[in-house]
């Protein structure tokens, strides 16, 4: 009978060969852990417990280095007037009460009727900064800051619209079914917050912008890059707290167990992406009952730093709590905030929507924003967060320099103005312009397909690369268009 020798000892090169083979596993389940394909453990502080699943937000690498990891999109909805805002027009009072018909290129096309003629803006402009770009009276806190922002005046959309104009400023596009920016952003590089949505949206208290849930959805992708709408006004986040009687290891046995059936049913049907949403969202859910209550709470902010937001007004503290809100969600590390000021009640007070009087709209509604804003883009530079961080202020669309009923202005998307700040981006220059009255882009016309471009290199994606294959086209954000604006790219 023949045995085999069998030692109980190793030398030194299997020794080290195991030792290494034993780190890579442990760096190999710490991967794997943090992309949620490992089972979920039981864990103490929810905020850090593993998800089951796939994590469709696992964080994914830039195409290139980016400046920005996150971004705050402050949408004025209703269409601000250019030419009573960042963008002066002296031509205006020059020719006030004359016909525009001769005066600008191609036909007048206004969205309501009841053109009218030439009309100067009822608002006085000052030159601020050491760049001396001109303001309007209406935006007293802001203009101070002008040396921080990049003032793009000829931006410029396809549709005088409201519904199709925000569509396109969202989504690349003026029709349904499309992913908006913020979907194309956490598809493209997930979230670095495990226990908040990576998308966030918040509508003004008096309604919801127009187009509905159609401007923060995912579109043809899977629904699980959908925004997620806090409320604005009560607890952002719905039932948030568990039933009672129910207690956190009694929660993650039942969503196991449903996690365990819903993954069956996947087996089944593989392309029914709203379940893998809901997968997701119960497993969101869980996770944010531990840290969201946190991330919401303002009552744990100084008075001072309320008192900067404009919280003690009544005037700015609905706006300005939403851009608080803003800047805690980013510091936890939210990819997309995305605040509509403005909503879809009586278009004379509660939107941007100026037909009937340009003076007393945009008089109250820079009254709202402005000082929030510079609020919310002082508080990110004193805790560092600026740099990174991309703020942009807009529109779906601008107005008309022709008068509408005698005192207010029409839709025109030929132009309007767009500020840009953060993110590296240097401030105090004006990019663009527009003709002599501000009707069209004239000089660098960006597209919304340029400014989504430039959005994203910014976070650094490259669009051309970042794709989703959806009936048979590799289908982008900035189509077959797009081109980066040098001046905000090449800081």
């Amino acid at each position: 009978m023949s045995h085999q020798c069998r030692r109980n000892f190793w030398d030194r090169r299997e020794f080290l060969f195991t030792s290494g083979g034993g780190i890579s596993g442990l760096a190999l389940a710490h991967l794997l852990g943090h992309d949620g394909l490992l089972a979920a453990s039981a864990a103490p502080d929810r905020c850090a417990a593993a998800a089951t699943g796939v994590n469709p937000f696992a964080p994914k690498p830039p195409h290139h280095k980016a400046r920005a990891t996150a971004v705050i999109s402050l949408f004025m909805g209703g269409g601000w007037s250019q030419m009573d805002t960042f963008d002066p027009k002296p031509a205006l009072t020059k020719y006030a009460g004359e016909p525009i018909d001769g005066k600008v290129r191609g036909d007048v096309i206004v969205r309501q009727g009841f053109p009218g003629p030439l009309m100067p803006s009822p608002f006085s402009f000052k030159k601020y900064g050491q760049s001396g770009i001109e303001v309007s009276e209406i935006f007293p806190h802001l203009s101070r800051h002008v040396d921080e922002i990049a003032f793009l005046r000829s931006v410029y959309g396809r549709s005088n619209d409201h519904v199709q104009g925000t569509y396109e400023m969202q989504t690349g596009q003026i029709n349904l079914g499309f992913p908006s920016v913020g979907s194309w952003v956490t598809y493209g590089l997930g979230s670095v917050a495990s226990s908040l949505p990576a998308f966030v949206v918040m509508t003004d208290a008096r309604g919801g912008p127009l187009g509905g849930p159609n401007d923060w959805s995912a579109g043809f992708m899977p629904a699980a890059h959908q925004g997620t709408l806090f409320r604005a006004t009560g607890d952002p986040i719905v039932d948030l707290k568990p039933q009672a009687g129910i207690s956190p290891d009694d929660q993650r046995a039942r969503l196991d167990a449903l996690a365990k059936l819903n993954e069956i049913d996947m087996q089944k049907f593989p392309g029914n992406t709203e379940l893998a949403a809901r997968i997701s969202s119960y497993e969101l859910a869980y996770r944010m009952q531990g840290c969201a209550p946190d991330a919401v709470d303002l009552n744990s902010e100084s008075e001072a730093t309320k008192k900067l937001y404009g919280l003690d007004q009544k005037i700015t503290e609905p706006y300005g709590r939403q851009c608080l809100m803003a800047r805690r969600l980013v510091e936890r590390g939210v990819r997309f905030v995305q605040i509509f000021a403005g909503g879809v009640g009586n278009q004379n007070t509660d939107t941007w929507d100026a037909h009937g009087d340009i003076k007393s709209n945009h008089t109250q509604h820079a009254a709202e924003v402005d000082l929030p804003t510079v609020g919310l883009l002082t508080d990110l530079k004193a805790r560092g967060l600026l740099d990174t961080t991309l703020v942009i202020m807009h529109s779906e669309f601008g107005r008309m320099p022709i008068s509408q009923r005698g005192v207010g202005r029409d839709h025109n998307p030929g132009a309007q103005t767009v500020l840009m700040c953060g993110a590296g981006i240097n401030g105090g220059q004006v990019i663009g312009s527009t003709d002599e009255f501000g009707y069209k882009a004239q000089d660098q016309p960006i597209s919304y397909h340029d400014l989504h471009a430039t959005m994203l290199h910014l976070l650094g994606l490259d669009h051309t690369k970042l794709t989703y294959r959806f009936n048979g086209r590799d289908m982008r954000l900035t189509d077959v268009y797009g081109t980066l604006i040098p001046q905000i790219v090449n800081a």
